[in-house]
């Protein structure tokens, strides 16, 4: 007996000390040193000089009426008239069309979704509620899986349609796994399409979207990312230069904003699977589905990054699934709007943060794991209980499972700016299985809807 206990609390060792010593790599200050030439290279420093304009531009001086908007439409479709509930369903007004949420239920129910691609454009709610991509532009046709030249990218591949300038919605002729050989750095509006067919970012490097403004990346799949070596890589067609090594992440938003990521399945980055950091903004993670991972989303990699105060994301009708240990996300700073997420799993806890950010979780389900010392959801780091008991952190009509508890903190919002209509009144938990079915990469046909 003795030495089965011995035996289980070795393994108990080897399973949680690398989660508690790895941390992601942009809250190092190495990372910082490593960096920091490029970014004070005078290129990046007037990109990142216009990008913290339009950031600013982006920011929404009431994150409240945004957030508020969002409830609103989730409402409606819950607690609306019949006709509503009809909607939600599927089964009367929508016929095969199997949208459950609002924002799938702008574009999916269309059999001609593949001849009207650009009205995707239209859906996204939330903080990143302004992100067109490429709706302005001309569609691209990726051709070419090979990510061979990072300076003179090869007509028909990627890297050549992320790095061109002006909009573009970029789209692909087959079903295809891209390896990309360095970070993948795209230019402002653009768009990637992955409706129709399998697009799987495997086995290479991630995405970079850094200093820029007006992104969407919708369904395709982004899964094993390394770390890559860096060198000479293009980032626009009138710029090329040197780049230290990447981190590893799945999508890095780096001083952005206006950036719009859904319905992608990711799993297994290096680093994280989506980081936002230095005073990203107008973001909206919407319909994805995350698995196998143990620091899943960074938001703000820097306690002295002040410039984060202004970042304001929605996370909404995302699924949390298998294998996953914690941070959904992790805060610094900020208004974070966490929305009809279903959490199925995690390992330490679900949402975390430090340097008091607003996080406001409205209409989760959250299934705590058997493990009786992980029930706890939140997590503050850094901080004495005194502190961080005065942060906004509210819990509205979530729905807790298998002893799961959040740890509030802050005034009661009782002076919110919307109506009790825009309020979710009945036990959302019991809705949030079916806003969150279709998360993660769709399989699309031309003639039917998605």
């Amino acid at each position: 007996m003795a030495k089965l206990y011995y035996f289980f609390l070795l393994t108990c060792l080897v399973v949680i000390i690398p989660t508690l010593v790895h941390a992601n790599v942009k809250e190092e200050k190495s990372y910082w040193d490593k960096v920091s030439p490029t970014l004070n290279d005078a290129y990046w420093r007037e990109k990142a000089t216009n990008a913290e304009k339009v950031n600013d531009e982006a920011y929404t001086p009431d994150p409240y009426e945004v957030s508020g908007n969002l409830t609103s439409s989730v409402s409606e479709m819950i607690m609306g008239g019949n006709e509503k509930r009809r909607n939600l369903g599927g089964s009367k007004i929508l016929g095969s069309c199997q949208a459950t949420n609002p924002i799938d239920r702008c574009w999916r129910c269309d059999p001609n979704w593949e001849k009207d691609r650009k009205k995707l454009a239209d859906c996204v709610q939330g903080f990143g509620r302004k992100t067109t991509g490429g709706k302005a532009g001309h569609f691209y046709m990726v051709s070419d899986p090979t990510d061979a030249d990072l300076v003179n990218p090869h007509p028909g591949t990627l890297r050549h349609a992320v790095t061109r300038n002006g909009p573009l919605w970029i789209i692909f002729a087959r079903s295809m796994n891209i390896r990309l050989s360095q970070e993948l750095i795209m230019a402002s509006d653009k768009t990637i399409d992955g409706r129709g067919v399998d697009i799987v970012i495997t086995n290479g490097a991630g995405i970079t979207i850094q200093f820029i403004t007006n992104v969407i990346i919708h369904g395709i799949k982004i899964v094993d990312i390394h770390v890559g070596t860096g060198g000479m890589i293009r980032d626009s067609e009138t710029h090329y230069g040197l780049r230290t090594m990447s981190d590893g992440d799945g999508i890095s938003i780096f001083g952005a904003s206006n950036v719009w990521i859904d319905h992608i399945s990711m799993r297994n980055c290096r680093d994280g699977l989506i980081d936002a950091i230095m005073g990203s903004t107008a973001i909206t993670i919407s319909n994805n589905h995350f698995t196998d991972h143990n620091e899943v989303m960074l938001f703000g990699a820097s306690d002295g990054h002040v410039v984060d105060q202004k970042m304001q994301i929605t996370v909404a009708f995302n699924h949390f699934g298998k294998r996953l240990i914690q941070r959904m996300p992790r805060c610094r700073y900020g208004f974070i709007h966490v929305l009809n997420n279903d959490y199925t799993h995690w390992e330490m806890y679900a949402i975390g943060g430090s340097k008091h950010p607003t996080v406001i979780s409205e209409g989760n389900r959250f299934i705590a794991p058997n493990n009786g010392y992980a029930k706890e959801i939140t997590k503050r780091e850094y901080s004495p209980e005194a502190e961080w008991k005065t942060w906004t952190w509210r819990s509205i009509n979530d729905e807790y499972m298998n002893g799961a508890f959040f740890r509030e903190g802050g005034a009661e919002l009782t002076n919110r700016p919307f109506s009790s209509k825009d309020m979710i009144t009945a036990k959302p938990g019991t809705y949030v299985g079916r806003l969150t079915r279709y998360s993660g990469c769709l399989r699309c046909m031309a003639g039917k809807p998605c």
